[in-house]
């Protein structure tokens, strides 16, 4: 359709002269309107960051094929909303109207595809190929399993994006799921989309294999995707469900959908009134990971004896536009909430090994603690996943220290305990990281081949406290040294805590006695002023 044949009208307000220029400017025949859509407009431009309530009416009552939602900054908050109303495209307009401009060329293209119901589901299971593939194997008794892959919170991705990367993302998905079965099940199983940004995968055979299969299919997707100059990760739910007699395809597709492996996990950042919040904060994580924006900060550690800088504990910080300065802590909630958690720490790892990797020689000497999650841990393949990503870097297995809390191993503890030694065995160090935030128990760091114990601040700033107190800390260091494990206290704040903790045995301590978090120009000065 020519632009000279596509009417757009637009209601906007707050920004009516800005977008109706940036809109005209790009050669299409714009109107304003006040309260509603004529019948007979192509499309429809709809600015929601004045008044979000009546952009959403506007959104659910308007007549043309394809409606634009223009929104400002607190927006992604209300995607779902929008998404829900009808909306079929969003454009992020912030500095400048090139993003407007792109959104209404994506929307004109829409508003002239023809739009058949019949081939919009023509993919979709139910639909008389699947259906059929589906009976087939029921009918002849066939051992019978559905994976479900949702691809989590992709509203997020085409609100930092656009729909066409997107729909591309989607399509790569499906690419990778094919990939998968045509390895494990060739000719037994079948792929096909479901509404939304899911996908299923039916096995035909033995429920083993698709568990296997699941596995993989969860690891493929792990790995960010590319479109274009966009590099972005998606978070997955992926459920499995095995047919029952009496079943029809729908059937069983429906239970699988209803039985995830793992749900999204809970963050205090979602709850009650930050809702919204959370919603506008991991759109925001997704586009800081996509452009490179979240920056390595480093913790000096430096002997208790001689204040000589042995190492550092890296350290993910992000300056947001609006809330400053976030750590790790609040990065991963918000990840989290978008199903981001594991792409976000890889993400965070192979930053730390690519900017540590480059590191000038007054950096050679020191050791770099690197901290991983338990989620982490619980992967798939992770040891030979990161290994290759350490390797890959050029950093030197070692001089690098991963950590992992207490709360991380105790889930699963021989599990914990086998993949420790996969990575010492391969020339790294570990250690336990936050001890005295969980179990606390002392009898298993026995059972875990570890090289530091990392007491947490609050239990490393009760050495100057009570009598008991006191006892404790003491007790803690003694069983880490009778091991043979090396003692970092974390948090040291004053020179009574760090003398104390010399006293009681300890050999690194790291906190703000010594230096706050650093970038790597300060840490240079630092060290070269040491010599």
């Amino acid at each position: 359709m020519a632009q000279q044949e596509t009417s757009i009208e637009l209601w906007s307000p707050t920004r009516s002269d800005a977008l109706l220029a940036v809109a005209r400017e790009a050669g299409w025949q714009v109107e304003q309107v006040a309260d509603g859509f004529g019948s007979g407009v192509s499309i429809a431009a709809i600015d929601a960051s004045g008044d979000a309530a009546a952009a959403e009416r506007l959104t659910a009552s308007a007549k043309a094929p394809t409606v634009m939602v223009i929104v400002g900054d607190a927006a992604p908050a209300l995607l779902d909303r929008f998404y829900e109303a009808g909306a079929t495209q969003v454009a992020l307009v912030g500095n400048g109207g090139e993003g407007f401009a792109q959104a209404l060329r994506f929307a004109e293209r829409n508003a002239a595809r023809p739009r058949s119901r019949e081939r919009r589901g023509a993919r979709q299971p139910g639909s008389r190929g699947t259906d059929e593939w589906m009976a087939r194997h029921l009918a002849a008794g066939t051992p019978l399993t559905v994976i479900h892959v949702t691809l989590l919170r992709f509203d997020l991705v085409n609100a930092a994006h656009g729909r066409r990367v997107g729909t591309a993302l989607v399509k790569a998905a499906e690419r990778r799921i094919a990939a998968q079965v045509r390895a494990l099940a060739d000719e037994q199983g079948l792929v096909a989309r479901v509404d939304g940004p899911g996908i299923v995968a039916a096995v035909a055979g033995p429920a083993e294999r698709a568990i296997l299969l699941a596995a993989r299919i969860e690891e493929a997707l792990a790995s960010p995707f590319r479109v274009g100059e966009v590099e972005a990760v998606l978070g997955t739910r992926i459920g499995i469900a095995g047919a029952r007699p009496g079943d029809d395809p729908a059937t069983t597709i429906a239970r699988a959908a209803r039985t995830p492996a793992a749900d999204v996990p809970a963050s205090p950042l979602t709850d009650g009134e930050d809702g919204h919040a959370a919603e506008a904060l991991a759109v925001d994580v997704h586009l800081a990971m996509a452009r490179g924006e979240v920056a390595i900060r480093y913790q000096p550690q430096v002997s208790i004896d001689n204040e000589t800088l042995v190492g550092v504990e890296a350290l993910a910080r992000w300056d947001h536009p609006r809330l400053g300065p976030l750590g790790a802590g609040a990065l991963l909630a918000a990840a989290e909430r978008a199903g981001l958690g594991l792409a976000l720490s890889e993400h965070i790892q192979r930053r730390v090994l690519e900017c540590a990797s480059a590191w000038p020689p007054a950096l050679a000497a020191l050791r770099l603690s690197l901290n991983l999650t338990a989620a982490d841990l619980a992967r798939s393949g992770f040891v030979d996943t990161f290994l290759a990503h350490v390797d890959a870097s050029g950093f030197p297995r070692g001089r690098l220290t991963l950590e992992i809390t207490e709360t991380g191993l105790m889930a699963d503890l021989d599990a914990g305990a086998g993949l420790l030694a996969q990575l010492r065995g391969a020339g790294c160090r570990v250690a336990i990281d936050d001890f005295g935030t969980g179990y606390s128990s002392l009898a298993y760091l026995k059972a875990l081949p570890v090289d530091y114990l990392k007491i947490d601040k609050s239990l490393a700033q009760d050495i100057a406290g009570t009598a008991r107190d006191q006892v404790v800390v003491r007790g803690a260091i003694d069983m880490a040294r009778s091991l043979g494990i090396v003692v970092i206290a974390e948090g040291v704040e004053t020179v009574e805590q760090r003398a104390m903790l010399a006293a009681a045995g300890c050999s690194v301590y790291q906190g703000y006695l010594f230096a706050e978090p650093l970038d790597e120009r300060a840490l240079v000065s630092l060290v070269e002023a040491q010599r």
